[in-house]
């Protein structure tokens, strides 16, 4: 099989570990031939190009700028990613037939690039739904439902849901939201395809005890280390964050590390700063070995989600969490289903996004039950092993797609 994969993450290298790369190498794997067009973004200097990297084909499609860069000039470089990456394609992809294409969410706006190839190949579409825009933007407030940008994503929205023969949601909530919100869509097209990963062996605690985390950043050895890494923006609903170091800075059983970037990187260095919370560090963006390292030295892993929101987020973060065998405190939204799967899989606490005493309450039952935490960072890695893995990812895709296949056949030889 010939698989083609869409993405607006600027893939750097194939072989780093991530829920799209891990994927990829699960495919090659398996013996299919794998593409993938990912963006190169001008501020790179670096024009249009195709590689094979590590036995996966990689096309870097030359775009504007699309991350660290003001609203209106991210807007712009987004609209044109379509037209150029149908451009690359048509040029140097011309001469491959794709069984079947992935992409994901974010964005909305592959409509166009998927329907070219599509047409032009016949190949059969999957669509990786990590994000639900635009609800998601009028959620926080960005934009207004109903008004002119709205509707002129959501049309899109609507156009990259018909085109996609297959729609993989990250739970089950996510799946009642489409078919809720979308009628137009067939339930059979809907399905749970969650965040996976290919999973390492548990790293032993005390194995980078020289330098990551507690001799690096000045962290007490008897303290319970609690981290926060990933994306730090909006979506996060991070002022919930700042009260909770706040609320625990003068606590020296408890440290907490932010690690990431973000449009709320800034605020959180100052309040950490001014709120004189010395039981906290922020720490940039990491390499992801190191970032898994860092993981691995923790205690407790946070998971926060802005308590507006509406649609069923499920951040990706909680698969590395489960992969170190780490026991999780969620502070979220209620239309999230992550709670659900921390009380199935026994891995962590819910709180919702705002109640404090919670917060304080979940971080005080962990600090003081170091058996407890083992036993619910081993929940969380059995939970992972079980439901979450690339492997599963790969059959969950392709499981269906056979039988059609095979069914076209039919059809043409009728």
């Amino acid at each position: 099989m010939r698989l083609l994969f869409l993405t607006m993450s600027g893939i750097g290298d194939v072989s780093e570990r991530g829920i799209y790369t891990d994927l990829l190498r699960e495919f090659r794997d398996r013996g299919d031939s794998v593409y993938v067009v990912t963006p190169c973004e001008r501020r790179q200097e670096r024009a249009t190009a195709l590689s094979v990297e590590d036995g996966i084909t990689v096309l870097r499609v030359r775009t504007g700028n699309l991350t660290k860069v003001g609203t209106a000039e991210k807007a712009v470089s987004t609209l044109l990613v379509e037209r150029q990456f149908i451009r690359a394609i048509a040029e140097y992809l011309s001469d491959v037939k794709f069984d079947l294409v992935i992409y994901s969410t974010p964005p909305v706006t592959f409509d166009r690039v998927v329907r070219y190839v599509k047409r032009r190949d016949g190949s059969r579409t999957y669509l990786l739904l990590k994000d639900i825009f635009p609800q998601n933007a009028v959620d926080l407030g960005m934009i207004a439902r109903g008004g002119l940008v709205w509707r002129y994503f959501r049309a899109r929205e609507k156009r990259l849901y018909a085109l996609s023969d297959h729609i993989g949601c990250m739970s089950a909530a996510n799946v009642r939201y489409v078919l809720d919100h979308n009628p137009q869509v067939p339930a059979s097209k809907v399905e749970v395809c969650p965040n996976s990963i290919s999973p390492v062996p548990v790293r032993p605690r005390g194995e980078c005890v020289d330098s990551l985390p507690r001799n690096a950043y000045g962290i007490p050895p008897d303290s319970m280390l609690m981290i926060l890494g990933g994306s730090l923006g909006a979506p996060q609903g991070l002022d919930f964050l700042l009260e909770a170091l706040e609320e625990c800075r003068e606590r020296e059983d408890l440290f907490f590390l932010i690690v990431g970037s973000g449009t709320e990187y800034r605020r959180i260095e100052s309040r950490i700063e001014s709120a004189g919370c010395s039981n906290a560090r922020l720490v940039g963006s990491l390499p992801k070995a190191d970032y898994d390292a860092l993981i691995a030295e923790c205690d407790v892993g946070l998971i926060f989600l802005d308590p507006r929101f509406t649609i069923p987020n499920f951040p990706s973060r909680l698969t590395a969490y489960m992969e170190a065998a780490v026991p999780v405190v969620a502070a979220t939204d209620r239309c999230t289903d992550i709670r659900e799967v921390l009380e199935e899989s026994g891995c962590g606490i819910w709180l919702r996004n705002g109640d404090l005493d919670g917060f304080v309450a979940a971080v005080d039952r962990l600090s003081a039950d170091t058996v407890l935490r083992q036993e619910m960072g081993r929940r969380g890695r059995t939970f992972l092993e079980a439901h979450y893995t690339v492997a599963s990812a790969y059959e969950i895709v392709t499981a269906h797609m056979a039988g059609e296949w095979a069914a076209d056949c039919q059809e043409a030889v009728s």
